[in-house]
């Protein structure tokens, strides 16, 4: 076992004036998970500290905080990965902070239901509507998108317009909008080709940066302004 300083932001809006730091000190062993440190305060130190965590296997991304100024699961993160032994926990930027390490995901969830995010098929098929591995790869990885809200709470651009999409809900569209099975998210593509949608990211790959799983939202959301101009290139000479 090893002693840890976790300095945790605290902010309850109905009683807290202004958000503040609040230090604790554990004894953890170097392979347990921030989470668990987390865990003990609130089992044996103080049990009014408020946070989200669900499977405790990084496929949930209800535990996504920011430790030491970088977005991660807690989950995943070990404490002796952490490369220190004070901890700082923040809550996701972009957000409403609700209490303590949980924020509002009403706006994330809002721009994710805009894109309409599940597959609508051309044919409805008898049995199963397979696509080949070269087709399958070229939307794999956003695939692997957990919607955890880091890349949201990264982005500058969610920063400075509410109306934004997000990281999330446009490597999301280009999941299904990229599917060679999908046929329904044409309509979606024209929806979103404006300011707050599809041509709204600065390609500055914080989202990137800030994804647990490897995700490249910038990779999809380029993919869908290329996208957008064919689209706008066939409709001009009458291709449809």
């Amino acid at each position: 076992m090893a002693p840890y300083i976790f300095k945790i932001l605290r902010f309850n809006p109905k009683a807290d004036p202004m958000p503040y730091f609040q230090e604790y000190n554990v004894e953890l062993e170097p392979s347990d998970s921030v989470l668990e440190g987390i865990l003990k305060i609130q089992d044996e130190i103080d049990p009014s500290l408020a946070f989200r965590y669900s499977c405790r296997g990084a496929v949930c991304g209800s535990c996504a905080v920011v430790i030491n100024g970088k977005f991660n699961l807690a989950c995943r993160s070990l404490v002796k990965n952490v490369k220190t032994e004070e901890i700082v926990l923040e809550p996701l930027p972009n957000l409403e902070i609700v209490k303590d390490l949980i924020v509002d995901l009403q706006p994330f969830w809002k721009a994710y239901e805009k894109i309409r995010p599940y597959l609508i098929p051309k044919v409805i098929p008898e049995k199963e509507n397979l696509v080949s591995p070269k087709e399958e790869r070229a939307i794999d990885n956003f695939i692997n998108c957990i919607l955890c809200a880091c890349c949201y709470g990264s982005c500058p651009v969610v920063t400075r317009d509410e109306k934004y999409l997000g990281p999330a809900a446009l490597a999301k569209l280009f999941r299904f909008a990229g599917d060679i099975r999908d046929k329904g998210h044409t309509d979606v593509l024209d929806e979103i080709d404006i300011e707050s949608g599809t041509w709204g990211c600065d390609t500055v790959f914080k989202c990137v940066d800030a994804c647990p799983k490897k995700v490249r939202p910038t990779d999809g959301i380029e993919a869908l302004r290329r996208k957008t101009v064919l689209r706008k290139s066939k409709r001009l000479i009458g291709v449809k």
